[in-house]
C-alpha cells in the first residue's frame, strides 16, 4: 500500500511563502514522475508544476517565476516551493507521483488528500 502525504500548507499574507512536501511511504520500489495540482472553490483541477525522474521541471504559467518544484529520492519527497504569494493561490494543493510498488510490476499514479493553502489580501 502507497500514501502519499502532503504538509506545509497554511495561512499566509500576499507576498509571502510556503513551502509544500510530499512524502510517498509503504511499498515505493521505484517513483518516476512527481507534481502538484491545485482545485480552487468552483473551479477545475489544474496542473501547477511537474518534475520527471531526469529533474526537468514544468510549470504553470500562472506561477512561473514564483513557484519551484524539487525533488529528493531519497527520502521519496516532492517540494513546492512558494513565494511571492497571491489570494490567486489560494487553494488545495494535491500532490502526485507515477510509483511501481515493486520491481517488475506496473506503473500507477497516486494522490494525496491535499493541503490547505490559502493567501489573504
Amino acid at each position: 500500500q502507497v500514501q502519499l502525504v502532503e504538509s506545509g500548507g497554511g495561512l499566509v499574507q500576499a507576498g509571502g511563502s510556503l513551502r509544500l512536501s510530499c512524502a510517498a511511504s509503504g511499498s515505493t520500489f521505484s517513483i518516476n514522475g512527481m507534481g502538484w495540482y491545485r482545485q480552487a472553490p468552483g473551479k477545475q483541477r489544474e496542473s501547477v508544476a511537474g518534475i520527471t525522474s531526469g529533474g526537468s521541471t514544468n510549470y504553470a504559467d500562472s506561477v512561473k517565476g514564483r513557484f519551484t518544484v524539487s525533488r529528493d529520492n531519497a527520502k521519496n519527497t516532492v517540494y513546492l516551493q512558494m513565494n511571492s504569494l497571491k489570494p490567486e493561490d489560494t487553494a488545495v494543493y494535491y500532490c502526485h507521483m507515477w510509483i511501481q510498488v515493486r520491481y517488475g510490476g506496473t506503473w500507477s499514479d497516486y494522490w494525496g488528500l491535499g493541503t490547505q493553502v490559502t493567501v489573504s489580501s
